[in-house]
């Protein structure tokens, strides 16, 4: 079967639109193009009635209540209004913060920020892993500490963090919990009650929706979560999230998330067998290369590799033509520096300058995968073929295994 060019294998960057989202969205740019805010006619009143059930939607997916769903323009929107608003509403309570050294670079800037506002910010390590000890977090936690911001799953090495758990000690403690879910929601179950969520996040574009499209999670009882808004002018979204509401978008996000809960199960089992294809064919033709991460808590579309000897960017000038993959997340790729979660494994620079992201989707399939293979490891052969430290340590491994041989025959 021939296999059509060039391959997608970057979903964690974004996902091509679903065409059953792609059609509930049409006919809010084609005839029902009203704005929800108008309450006097009937094209204020079906857009909204849209909006409504968007919100819905988004709500079912991730257990929460539709009146705890504020829509955004994306992650990087909600990650900034929970983050900002949440500590500045909480601020007289204390005005520490904890998070973790491999968060987004949306949350991480995000804190660096409120630290020129004065905030303490406490960057936990991760395991070599790249998952959080609770342990480690329950020792950052002190009693001006007054919210937990920890992602459900990374973007760049897809380690799944252990929620349920961090969530028991946040509300042990009476301290805000935070989660950006956006790589996790629609890949694997996120349930805001059972995982004891105050605020979460979640994008359109990473679950087959349209770019442009986000909604925030805040939580309205138990506790009743306040924050204050960044955006204002107009009071829409119960005045914390003020503009005309982009209802193509919210629209297209509902029905991504209706898609979502429907297939999940069946995709999950669907992405995890895929990737497993993908890293036991990279494994039996290539030496010298690792996962980053562990593949027990892990995104099933994620793989993350490092491929020592050649540099990753290198290797994706490589393929680019022909095959989409990147070295890290994508909102981090204009710049050079190797990626900060890869660094905080412990790895080095070395193995961060090396390593390629693969992320799996919905429309990719076996055959893919199979050239995917075939073609990475032509690549790699390639470039380490012009490597002199590739062939210092080719030389290096063959008198080990001959010095090997010979101490087994004289035995």
């Amino acid at each position: 079967m021939s296999v059509k060019l060039p391959i997608f294998f970057d979903h964690h960057s974004t996902t091509p639109v679903d065409a059953r989202v792609l059609e509930a969205m049409l006919p809010t740019l084609k005839d029902e193009y009203g704005n929800a805010s108008s309450r006097s006619h009937v094209f204020g009143w079906n857009a909204k009635r849209a909006v409504d059930r968007a919100r819905g939607l988004a709500a079912e997916l991730i257990n929460a209540q539709p009146e705890e769903i504020i829509f955004t323009s994306g992650a990087t929107e909600s990650i900034n209004l929970a983050i900002k608003g949440a500590a500045r509403m909480y601020a007289e309570k204390g005005r520490h913060i904890v998070t973790c050294v491999t968060e987004h670079r949306a949350v991480l800037d995000t804190c660096r920020a409120l630290e020129r506002e004065g905030f303490e910010i406490t960057y936990l390590p991760v395991e070599p892993d790249g998952r959080l000890s609770p342990a480690v977090l329950r020792s950052a936690i002190k009693n001006s500490t007054i919210l937990v911001v920890i992602m459900h799953a990374n973007n760049e090495i897809g380690a799944i963090h252990p929620i349920e758990e961090i969530g028991k000690i946040t509300r042990e403690k009476g301290i805000l919990f935070f989660c950006d879910a956006t790589q996790s929601v629609g890949r694997i179950p996120f349930d805001v009650n059972k995982m004891q969520i105050d605020l979460a996040c979640l994008s359109a574009h990473k679950i087959y929706g349209p770019k442009g499209s986000g909604a925030l999670y805040i939580r309205k009882e138990k506790p009743r979560v306040r924050i204050e808004p960044i955006l204002v002018g107009g009071g829409h979204e119960n005045g914390l999230r003020s503009g005309t509401l982009n209802v193509t978008g919210i629209v297209g996000l509902g029905a991504a998330c209706e898609l979502a809960a429907e297939l999940m199960d069946e995709e999950s089992k669907r992405m995890s067998a895929l990737r497993d294809r993908l890293f036991i064919g990279l494994r039996n033709r290539l030496g010298f290369i690792h996962v980053n991460g562990s593949m027990e808590h892990r995104l099933p579309n994620n793989l993350n590799m490092g491929f020592e000897y050649v540099e990753s960017e290198s290797l994706l000038m490589e393929l680019g033509e022909e095959i989409a993959v990147s070295s890290g997340s994508a909102c981090s790729s204009a710049a050079l520096e190797p990626s900060h979660v890869l660094k905080a494994l412990g790895g080095g620079e070395e193995i961060a300058h090396a390593s390629l992201r693969f992320g799996l989707g919905r429309f990719n399939t076996e055959e893919e995968v199979d050239y995917v293979v075939e073609r990475v490891t032509k690549a790699v052969k390639m470039l380490r073929a012009i490597s002199p430290l590739y062939e210092m340590e080719t030389k290096l491994d063959t008198e080990r295994q001959s010095d090997a041989d010979r101490k087994l025959g004289a035995a």
